[in-house]
């Protein structure tokens, strides 16, 4: 399992540390028992497990999301994981903080466009 102090990428995201959250953020309701940090176009969504010190949030721009992660009280830790089977991305231990998560995107000749994961 990956772990990292200010950056790391995990498929089409990349998880920058910052000092903390803007405002005009909207909280995201966990989906199932996960918040689901990026939906994948074919069902293999990066997901960390729904627990009260994690709180994921939203934005205008679909590009841009902001988690945070609080102390937690229990031995648990907080882990992106990529939920394909196969050809999958490391898992990736969160410490507590507050992270921006951005889809990275990629130039084609149509123009910039989402990585696709």
């Amino acid at each position: 399992m990956k772990t990292f102090i200010n950056q790391a990428a995990q498929g089409d995201l990349l998880i920058r540390r910052i000092e903390s959250l803007p405002e005009g953020i909207e909280l995201i309701k966990p989906e199932k028992g996960v918040h689901v940090v990026a939906h994948s176009e074919t069902g293999h969504n990066h997901v960390i497990e729904a627990r009260p010190n994690v709180s994921l949030y939203t934005t205008n721009d679909p590009m841009i999301s902001y988690l945070e992660v609080i102390e937690a009280t229990d031995e648990a830790e907080t882990v992106i994981k990529h939920l394909r089977s196969f050809d999958t991305h490391e898992s990736i231990k969160i410490n507590p903080g507050i992270y921006e998560i951005r889809r990275q995107r990629e130039y084609t000749p149509e123009g910039w466009r989402r990585v696709e994961d």
